[in-house]
């Protein structure tokens, strides 16, 4: 059969492509798309061409091995039906709803064991957020907010939002945003800051702070506002944008900690008694009780992908999250 598929061809250019798909074989699954979510974050930067050459696309996930030479795909957030089987697979996945880390196309083919079959209470139109909600369950594990703790939050996209909404589970005694989009700041003390600011006003001091904002000037701010012994969770991936750091002011005696955080491993500290599989289980159960509709900004035809993109690149204060829609959608 024959499938659409999206591709980055130039830095600031995608195209939808036709393509032969085989039916599946082995175990695998093919997965008729419904939705897929574009990250604003790290497959912008792809879109830009802003990531070092020698990297892989993410190593950790089979769908996106190679290097981000163009032309690539990427994508990681599909969601659809399973219509058709490999002789291998499990007869009950026929016909499920299923998540896949897979980048956007109508159709595509996988092993059973690397979709995660969507549960009554996650409907199709959320679960495309579930890399996300596994990307802010990782900050909690990796900065391990305490009872009574200072926190502030860096930048208030969708991830920056999702983190909010899990720290405002915890018995802190202040959650500051910093977000320049007022917009984003309404969402986030509706979510649970204790205050939403366009930048840092002097003064401030905290245990804890996440920078998240994707700009690498920020992390002087986030310098600026932590405390002795603070933490500082960096979030964000840079790609190949770089900033000046001021380390050689308070930093040094300050005993400021700078931690990076990244979603494709765990922590050493937590290998003993958390797997990847645990943790994404209890992002589905985060997922399942957070409003993420509310994030989604634009809902696009798969085959107008190109405006999508587009958007995110020259009008992103417009956008939040951006969904294609497939043509196989309810």
């Amino acid at each position: 059969m024959n499938i659409g598929e999206l591709w980055f061809t130039a830095p600031g250019q995608v195209a939808v492509r036709e393509n032969a798909l085989p039916p599946p074989s082995g175990n695998q699954v093919q997965v008729e798309c419904w939705y897929s979510a574009i990250s604003a974050g790290t497959e912008m930067l792809l879109f830009h061409g802003l990531v070092p050459q020698s990297m892989e696309l993410d190593a950790s996930l089979p769908t996106l091995s190679g290097k981000p030479a163009f032309p690539f795909k990427y994508g990681y957030a599909a969601v659809g039906r399973i219509a058709a089987l490999g002789p291998e697979a499990d007869p009950e996945f026929h016909g499920r709803l299923a998540f896949a880390f897979h980048p956007h196309q109508t159709h595509f083919n996988l092993s059973q064991d690397d979709v995660f079959l969507l549960p009554d209470w996650i409907p199709a139109e959320k679960a495309p957020f579930l890399p996300n909600v596994e990307t802010a369950v990782t900050l909690m594990m990796d900065g391990a907010p305490l009872i009574g703790e200072r926190v502030a939050v860096f930048g208030q996209g969708v991830v920056g939002l999702l983190t909010i909404a899990l720290l405002a589970r915890f018995p802190l005694a202040r959650l500051w945003a910093y977000e320049r989009l007022a917009n984003r700041r309404q969402v986030s003390q509706s979510w649970g800051a204790d205050r939403a600011l366009e930048a840092p006003i002097g003064g401030e001091n905290f245990d804890l702070v996440y920078e998240l904002s994707g700009s690498p000037e920020a992390v002087n701010d986030a310098l600026a506002v932590t405390g002795y012994d603070g933490r500082i969770v960096l979030g964000s991936w840079y790609g190949s944008k770089s900033a000046p750091i001021d380390l050689g002011g308070a930093f040094h005696r300050s005993r400021i900690r700078l931690i990076a955080s990244q979603v494709s491993t765990l922590a050493p500290k937590h290998r003993g008694r958390w797997s990847k599989t645990r943790r994404f289980g209890t992002a589905a159960r985060m997922l399942s009780e957070l409003p993420v509709d509310r994030l989604v900004s634009h809902r696009i035809a798969f085959e107008d992908a190109a405006s999508a993109f587009a958007l995110l690149a020259e009008q992103p204060a417009k956008a939040l999250q951006v969904f294609l829609v497939h043509p196989a959608a309810p």
